[in-house]
């Protein structure tokens, strides 16, 4: 057997001495290789397999650095993210897991010479939100990967409700045509109906006056014929007035009857049902105009609701509960908090009342807060959005509240039924 075979009293020595972590000055990242003292890391850096590796670096100085940077930066990330990712850790025990491994990329190859300043680049960049205390360098893993899943899944959700959304639109706009159809039918009826009614009403007032006209048609043919004769034109027959009886000036004055007293009943009873049929029409139109602007109100309400209506409700100033359960072995469930910041919409920065904790939490992991009868909320969601109002009452059956709103556009509006989902809290 060989002086440095596998099972040489020799080679296991070298291993087991080789076991626990050894200097890293001692340690060539290029040929991966470990020295135990630096008489051994002289006699490496001379030997001709490191001098072929160090060709190969002055080749290409920057990218080999970057290279090794990378790799190190992504296996700090992955142990992070498997082993502290919803706590927040100090930058010293990550590391002393990381270099725990003994075959891991060391600092001293890559372009941060401190974990001080590795720290503040995770920082900088976004990877982990870092703090500087007197117990040292701490931080907390910012989840990506929890944020992509959850964009990707929202934005599927805004394609499924815009799809519904325009079939709604086209819903109603067919309903609206067919609407006014039946309108125009209804309105076409009724003007046939009163030509109707008007020609009749004219037929049977020519038939009166040919009627009337048959007893005096002689003294007509022969006034007609007179005027002709005089002018040579046409004149029009009219029908001549019957005589009254004479009249003794000293005798007591006869009651003279003008033909109105017999019918003034009659005509007095057509003038009050034309008064009554006005009024009627007056009080028909009157209803139908103000359900035209019902109507017109209710599709202004549904189109403000359509267009202030977002599958995203968080907002800075309220207060929500945190209903994740992953986060109840850190005591944050079921306990309330302070919206400081939202990001992308979707995810909010959460202070926590109790702990003064500060917390990335995703909208659906969160909920609205309540307050009590008179309180300040918030309308985060709807055709009020943004707006701040008055609790005035709660219905648990219905899951809703009446609310009133307080200063801008809509000051003194009162909102009837509003969801629980649509108001929140504002902190104090």
């Amino acid at each position: 057997m060989g002086k440095h075979e596998f099972l040489t009293p020799k080679a296991i020595a070298n291993r087991i001495k080789a076991k626990g972590l050894q200097k890293l000055r001692w340690y060539c990242q290029m040929c991966q290789k470990q020295c135990r003292d630096e008489n051994g890391f002289k006699c490496h850096c001379m030997s001709e397999s490191h001098q072929r590796q160090m060709q190969v670096f002055g080749m290409a100085p920057d990218r080999v650095v970057e290279g090794f940077s990378e790799e190190f930066l992504d296996t700090f990330l992955g142990l992070i993210r498997r082993a502290h990712r919803h706590s927040r850790v100090a930058a010293t025990v990550v590391y002393n897991e990381y270099i725990a491994d003994r075959h891991h990329v060391h600092m001293n190859s890559t372009r941060w010479a401190t974990l001080t300043e590795f720290v503040k680049f995770l920082g900088r960049e976004g990877y982990c939100k870092v703090e500087d205390t007197p117990k040292g360098w701490f931080m907390t893993y910012i989840d990506r990967d929890s944020e992509k899943a959850v964009k990707a899944r929202l934005k599927r959700k805004r394609i499924k409700s815009d799809m519904a959304e325009d079939e709604r639109q086209e819903r109603m706009i067919a309903r609206q045509i067919e609407r006014a159809q039946k309108s125009l039918a209804k309105a076409n009826d009724g003007d046939e109906g009163d030509v109707a009614e008007g020609e009749s009403e004219s037929e049977s007032g020519s038939e009166e006056e040919y009627s009337g006209s048959d007893g005096d048609g002689e003294e007509q043919e022969e006034g007609s014929k007179e005027a002709n004769k005089a002018t040579g034109k046409i004149a029009i027959a009219l029908q001549k007035s019957v005589p009254g009886p004479k009249v003794n000036p000293f005798e007591e004055k006869p009651k003279v009857n003008f033909g109105f007293d017999e019918d003034d009943s009659g005509v007095r009873g057509k003038e009050r049902d034309e008064v009554s049929n006005k009024k009627g029409k007056d009080v028909k139109a009157s209803e139908a105009r103000r359900s035209a602007l019902d109507e017109l109100m209710k599709e202004e309400e549904k189109a403000k609701e359509r267009s202030n209506r977002k599958d995203y409700w968080l907002c800075p100033g309220i207060v929500v509960k945190v209903m994740s359960k992953s986060l109840a072995q850190k005591g944050y469930y079921k306990q309330k908090g302070v919206v400081k910041k939202v990001i992308d919409k979707y995810v909010g920065e959460i202070e926590m009342l109790e702990s003064k904790h500060v917390l990335r939490i995703d909208q659906d992991e969160l909920e609205t807060v309540i307050p009590q009868i008179g309180g300040l909320v918030r309308i985060v969601n709807g055709a009020y959005r943004g707006s701040n109002a008055r609790l005035l009452s709660v219905d648990t059956e219905k899951f809703c509240a009446k609310v009133q709103v307080e200063k801008g556009l809509y000051d003194g509006k009162v909102l009837r039924a509003v969801e629980y989902e649509d108001i929140c809290k504002i902190s104090s």
